[in-house]
């Protein structure tokens, strides 16, 4: 039985994932296509620039005192994370791939992310506190990133390379690793700082309890680990070129349609995208169908953009889905809306009618997001699973599982007067309570 419940009809399949929820805080700080069809909400997705080099073959010994690193804070977090393991995967890295999560994240998760990740690593949460300057930045979700820093600590690995979980590999860049520390690409927004999605440190508990000794004298000016990292290395804009990454190790998706001229003429050999911004791949509805990212009246970007999302969703539809299948299946249903939860994430499945699916064509997209890591998953199982669900699936929103209110929640909205009358505060369900303690 497929992971998707079968729904009644012709289906089209779009799947959606909303922003994330910042972590708790635990140690508190002192566009290639043309224009879509007329009448169309569906951007439609033509291919990008001809991808970097193929990457080192199979046959490439394994470098095992070096890593690719990155974090998840919850749930939904994870699922960029899956993603960027599974690219990594795809274009044969020799090196380990280790996530770094909180405790927030589900036991189920975490079993999805040891079948893609050589390690997964649990780590405290750390939080800036810095709630004027994040509020100044609008993303009060930054502070939790301090959790970063705990990457210094992984000593078991003579050097590393961190990227954010919302950063997608499109050919082999294990040539990462020939740079020292602290080696990172210029902010697009600001080109004499870094921009911390993705760089090369050494481990070291030294630099590590530097950091936090920083951080609690100086703290950040943007209130997250931009700006602490910034700070800390501060001579990264003068003191060396050679630790001035490319910008095409780190090209901001956004990017791509501010200046359209040098996209289209470097763009080609992009190497590592970053889909910068509170809105994230997983934000967005893909149709497995017709393989095209979709937008509505809240969602906007270029055809450029929408073509890198294009990509992270072939491999989250090929490579990711399969493996929730195998965590949990969820039951047949003729119903016109199903739910299933299972962890942390909540999925809903709606159906669409027979015109929506059918008048919708096929784009094409790089062949390279197709390529599978037979280590990981292997092709015939990717293949069929992946077909199961295309052919079972209308439109799938995923979405993190909302927390269930604690009895110091319910009393505090008995205190503000916010009972709810017509659910479980009903007068029937009161009275039921009470006999139960009378009798």
């Amino acid at each position: 039985m497929p992971f998707f419940c079968r729904c009644a009809g012709v289906l089209a399949n779009v799947i959606h994932l909303p922003l994330s929820s910042a972590g708790k805080r635990l140690i508190p700080f002192g566009d290639l296509a043309g224009p879509p069809p007329a009448g169309e909400a569906v951007a439609e997705v033509g291919a990008r620039p001809e991808p970097c080099p193929a990457g080192p073959g199979p046959t490439r010994m394994s470098v095992t005192d070096q890593a690719f690193v990155t974090l998840a804070t919850d749930d939904v977090y994870c699922q960029g994370a899956l993603v960027l393991g599974q690219s990594l995967r795809n274009h044969k890295t020799s090196r380990k791939l280790t996530v770094l999560i909180t405790p927030e994240i589900s036991s189920g998760m975490r079993s999805v992310l040891r079948s893609v990740f050589d390690e997964v690593i649990q780590v405290d949460v750390l939080d800036s506190a810095d709630s004027v300057h994040l509020a100044l930045m609008q993303r009060p979700e930054l502070g939790v990133t301090f959790t970063k820093l705990r990457c210094w600590t992984l000593t078991q690995f003579s050097k590393c390379v961190f990227m954010d979980a919302d950063t997608l590999v499109l050919c082999n860049v294990d040539e990462l690793f020939d740079r020292e520390e602290f080696s990172a690409a210029p902010d697009s927004g600001w080109p004499d700082c870094f921009n911390s999605g993705v760089f090369v440190f050494r481990p070291s508990l030294k630099t590590y309890n530097l950091l936090l000794q920083f951080a609690a004298e100086h703290g950040s000016f943007d209130g997250g680990d931009q700006g602490l990292l910034n700070s800390f290395f501060s001579n990264w804009a003068t003191a060396d070129i050679g630790k001035h990454l490319p910008f095409l190790y780190n090209l901001s998706s956004s990017a791509v349609y501010t200046y359209v001229p040098a996209f289209n003429h470097f763009g080609r050999d992009a190497k590592v995208v970053h889909f910068l911004g509170a809105t994230k791949p997983w934000n967005y509805k893909y149709n497995l169908q017709t393989k095209r990212v979709m937008q509505d009246d809240t969602t906007s970007g270029s055809f450029h953009q929408l073509s890198f999302l294009a990509l992270w969703w072939n491999i989250y539809s090929a490579s990711i889905l399969p493996l929730l299948e195998k965590l949990q299946k969820m039951e047949e249903s003729e119903s016109k809306e199903c739910k299933h939860t299972f962890n942390g994430v909540e999925i809903t499945l709606k159906k669409v009618s027979p015109c929506v699916a059918n008048s919708q064509q096929m784009p094409e997209l790089p062949e390279q997001a197709n390529e599978i890591n037979a280590t990981v998953c292997s092709p015939e199982e990717l293949t069929f699973e992946a077909n199961e669900i295309a052919d079972s699936v209308s439109e799938l929103s995923i979405h993190l599982k909302p927390a269930k209110p604690t009895p110091e929640d319910e009393r505090r909205k008995w205190e503000e007067g916010r009972m709810d009358y017509m659910g479980k505060d009903a007068f029937e369900h009161i009275k039921k309570k009470l006999d139960a303690f009378l009798h």
